[in-house]
C-alpha cells in the first residue's frame, strides 16, 4: 500500500510541475516496476503494453467514433439541433437555456466529447441568449453544464475506454447511459426553472413559433420512421440477416439524408447505430464504422466537405486518437505497477476488516473522483483510477455496468466543479468577456442537480440497468 500511495504522490507532483499526464503515469509505472521487479520485467511490461494497446482490435472503435463526431461537427448539426430545441422550448421562461441543454444532449450523442460540445454550443447558443437579455451566469452555466452530457449519452469515448479496461460489454454500457443522460437533461432543466423562478430577468421568454414552423424543422421524420419500421419488420420475421439489415439501413439513411437535410437525418443515423448495438445486430466497432460513414455522407450532402476540410477532419481525428492512446499507454503502465503492489488486496482487506457498508465505499470513491477532477481531465482520471477501483467494486458485488455510469456521472460533476472545472475554463477562453467567477456562479444550481442525480442513480441502480437488461 505504501508503495502505491507514494507512486500516486509522485505522479501528481510531476503533473503539478507541468509534465504531461501520460509521461508522468508511464514514467512512474515503469520506474516503480523497475524498483519492485527489476529491469527486465519493467522493460518487458513497457514493450508489451505499448504493442498490445496499439494493435488491439477493440480499440479501433475509438478513432471511428471520434471521426463520426468530427464529421457531424463539420456538417453544422449543432445549429440545426439548437434550432429544433429552440422551436419547442424557446418561448418558455428560461427556454433558451433549456433548449441549449437539450441541444447539448443531442450533440453530445453524436460527438462524444464534453469539451467539444461545450465549445461548439458556446458559439451557437450564446448569441441568441444575449439577444433576449439572458444573464451571463445562466447562459454560460447552462452551456458548461450541458456540455458534460457529451461523455455520458452514447456513443461515449469514456464509456468505451471503461469497457475495455474492465472487460465490460460496451453495448450494455451505451444502453446504460441513455436513461441517466435523459434524467440529466431533465434535472438541468429544473435547475434552469429554479434559477429563473428566483430571478425572472435571468431568463426571459423567447419568441413563440407557429406549429407549422416547428413541424417544418422535422420534415422527413415520417419517411425515416416508416423506412426503419419496415427494415425492423423484415429483419424480425427472418427475411433478412442482421448484418444485411444494418448495411441496408446505413445506405438508406445516408440516401434519405441527401433528400431531407434537416436534423432528422442525423437522429436517424444515431438511432440506427444505437439500435443496432442494442438489438445485437452488430458490434460497437461495426456500429462506429457505420456511424463514421453516415456522418461523412451527411457532411457531403450539406456541401460542407472539400478536399481541404476532409484532410483537416482526418488530421484532427488522428491527433485526438494519438493523444488518447498515449494517455492510455501511460495509464496502463501505471495500473500494471499498482497491481504489482499490495494496494488492491489491501483495499479489500480494509473494507472487510472494518465492515464498511458497500454504499459508503462507493460514496468515498465518488468524493475521490470529485477531488481528482480539480487537477486532472476526465480521460486521464478514469484511466488512472478505474484499474484500481473496479476490482474492489466487483468484490463488493456491484454491477460493473452500473459502476461505469456512476464513474461517468461523477466525472461530469468534476468538469464544472471549482476551482478547476475543465468545461468552465473552455468557456472562459471562448467568452473572455465573462468572468470566471460569473461562470462558476452560473453552474452552481447545475452542480446541485448533478449531486441529486448521482444520489438517485446510486440509490436506484435499476435506472441504469433497465435498458441493458433487455439487450439482445
Amino acid at each position: 500500500m505504501t508503495a502505491a500511495l507514494l507512486a500516486f504522490a509522485v505522479m501528481l507532483a510531476l503533473t503539478f510541475l507541468r509534465v504531461p499526464i501520460a509521461l508522468a503515469m508511464g514514467a512512474v509505472g515503469v520506474t516503480g516496476t523497475l524498483l519492485l521487479k527489476g529491469a527486465t520485467p519493467a522493460l518487458a511490461m513497457a514493450t508489451s503494453v505499448t504493442y498490445e494497446t496499439g494493435f488491439q482490435y477493440a480499440f479501433s472503435v475509438v478513432p471511428l467514433f471520434i471521426l463520426m463526431g468530427n464529421f457531424v461537427t463539420r456538417a453544422g448539426m449543432a445549429e440545426e439541433l439548437y434550432a429544433v430545441c429552440y422551436a419547442f422550448l424557446g418561448h418558455l421562461r428560461g427556454g433558451l437555456a433549456m433548449a441549449t441543454i437539450a441541444a447539448c444532449g443531442g450533440f453530445g450523442a453524436i460527438c462524444g466529447s464534453s469539451l467539444a460540445t461545450a465549445a461548439t454550443m458556446s458559439r451557437v447558443a450564446m448569441p441568441p441568449m444575449r439577444k433576449f437579455g439572458y444573464s451571463n451566469a445562466l447562459s454560460a452555466g447552462s452551456i458548461a453544464a450541458g456540455g458534460t452530457l457529451g461523455i455520458l449519452i452514447p456513443p461515449s469515448t469514456v464509456l468505451v475506454l471503461y469497457g475495455i479496461i474492465t472487460e465490460t460489454n460496451i453495448g450494455q454500457l451505451f444502453a446504460a447511459g441513455v436513461l441517466p443522460g435523459l434524467i440529466g437533461i431533465l434535472f438541468y432543466s429544473l435547475a434552469v426553472q429554479w434559477t429563473t423562478w428566483r430571478d425572472p430577468r435571468a431568463g426571459p421568454r423567447g419568441e413563440r413559433l407557429r406549429w407549422r414552423e416547428r413541424l417544418n424543422l422535422l420534415r422527413g421524420a415520417g419517411i425515416f420512421v416508416l423506412f426503419g419500421a419496415m427494415l425492423v419488420a423484415v429483419a424480425g420475421f427472418g427475411h433478412l440477416a442482421g448484418d444485411a439489415a444494418a448495411v441496408i439501413g446505413a445506405i438508406g439513411t445516408i440516401g434519405l439524408a441527401f433528400v431531407y437535410r434537416g436534423v432528422i437525418g442525423v437522429l436517424a443515423l444515431f438511432t440506427l447505430v444505437m439500435g443496432g448495438i442494442y438489438g445485437g445486430l452488430f458490434t460497437p466497432t461495426e456500429a462506429a464504422g457505420i456511424g463514421a460513414a453516415g456522418a461523412f455522407g451527411f457532411a457531403l450532402a450539406r456541401g460542407r466537405l472539400g478536399w481541404r476540410v476532409t484532410f483537416e477532419v482526418l488530421l484532427e481525428t488522428a491527433r485526438t486518437t494519438a493523444m488518447l492512446f498515449v494517455i492510455l499507454i501511460g495509464a496502463m503502465m501505471f495500473a500494471n505497477f499498482i497491481n504489482y503492489t499490495s494496494m488492491p488486496g489491501d483495499l479489500r482487506q480494509f473494507v472487510n476488516q472494518f465492515e464498511i457498508h458497500p454504499v459508503m465505499v462507493v460514496a468515498a470513491i465518488c468524493v475521490i473522483y470529485v477531488l481528482l477532477g480539480c487537477v486532472l481531465e476526465s480521460i486521464s482520471m478514469i484511466l488512472l483510477t478505474v484499474p484500481v477501483f473496479y476490482p474492489l467494486v466487483q468484490h463488493l458485488g456491484f454491477d460493473l455496468v452500473w459502476f461505469g455510469v456512476i464513474v461517468v456521472v461523477v466525472t461530469e460533476i468534476s468538469l464544472i466543479t471549482p476551482p478547476i472545472g475543465m468545461n468552465v475554463f473552455v468557456l472562459r477562453t471562448l467568452l473572455p468577456e465573462v468572468p470566471t467567477t460569473t461562470i462558476f456562479r452560473g453552474v452552481t444550481p447545475f452542480i446541485v442537480s448533478d449531486v441529486l442525480r448521482l444520489a438517485l442513480l446510486v440509490a436506484v441502480p435499476g435506472i441504469s440497468l433497465l435498458l441493458p437488461g433487455y439487450m439482445g
